[in-house]
């Protein structure tokens, strides 16, 4: 998969995607995420890259002539996405979507944003990773190169992981998990998980998602038409209430 990213900043990217599973996947081939540095196609003695908008406004806004300049010279596969707060919210669905289509680019906006001839008549679509205003795309676009490179065939070590974690198949929250020692603290591992029997831990790692994803994020349950009759009949084969604290949240209410 060929993956170009449009930058002022291209280092961001360039080292962030050289690290863990990012850097695996470009040395093994499977992806190669190349960067370009808008600034290298503005014509002026002091590469300029922004300007003031038309009508007055605070800040300054990246002119369309060096963003069109380097995307039309380089050719990036498609759709080029740009990075920005008004765009359709990034999920694992896009991600999914993305890492079927063999390649696609990112254009990384800076300071008050970009020139509107550039959506209109440059880029395909607009992406936001949340509603929230970052200092430009570079963030944004590292997040979304991982979630779309972590599913492309034989990038993860376990084939399984993206079937099973959080968004999955499954469309749920992840469940609960331990690892070693069976106990720390006081605070020992559910004996179903040492039990041996793999086809009541399935059902009971179903029945955790669920009710994790019932406390968590009800959002993912309602939009998914609520609970189906098998899953209402698995929840209530299983006690919650000994370990209420898994799935309360620490986050504090907004006033």
């Amino acid at each position: 998969m060929r993956i170009d990213v449009f930058s002022l900043f291209p280092e961001m990217v360039d080292q962030f995607c050289s690290h863990s599973l990012l850097g695996r996947a470009q040395s093994s081939g499977a992806v190669n995420v190349t960067t370009h540095n808008i600034r290298d196609y503005s014509t002026d003695t002091h590469r300029t890259v922004d300007d003031t908008p038309f009508g007055g406004g605070a800040g300054m806004l990246m002119r369309a002539e060096p963003i069109f300049d380097a995307v039309e010279a380089v050719k990036p596969p498609r759709p080029l996405l740009l990075l920005g707060p008004g765009g359709q919210k990034f999920d694992q669905s896009m991600a999914n979507s993305l890492a079927r289509s063999g390649g696609f680019s990112l254009l990384c906006g800076r300071y008050e944003g970009v020139d509107q001839r550039v959506r209109e008549h440059l880029v395909d679509h607009e992406v936001s990773v949340g509603d929230v205003v970052l200092a430009g795309g570079e963030v944004a676009a590292c997040l979304i190169i991982e979630a779309v490179t972590r599913l492309l065939p034989g990038v993860m070590g376990n084939a399984e992981s993206p079937i099973t974690e959080s968004f999955g198949v499954s469309g749920l929250l992840e469940e609960p998990q331990w690892t070693r020692p069976a106990e720390f603290r006081g605070w020992a591992v559910p004996d179903i998980l040492r039990g041996g029997d793999h086809a009541k831990i399935t059902r009971w790692r179903h029945a955790q998602a669920l009710w994790r994803t019932l406390q968590q994020r009800p959002d993912i349950i309602e939009a998914r038409g609520g609970l189906t009759e098998e899953e209402k009949a698995l929840l209530e084969g299983v006690d919650f209430s000994s370990y209420p604290s898994l799935f309360a949240s620490d986050m504090p209410e907004q006033a």
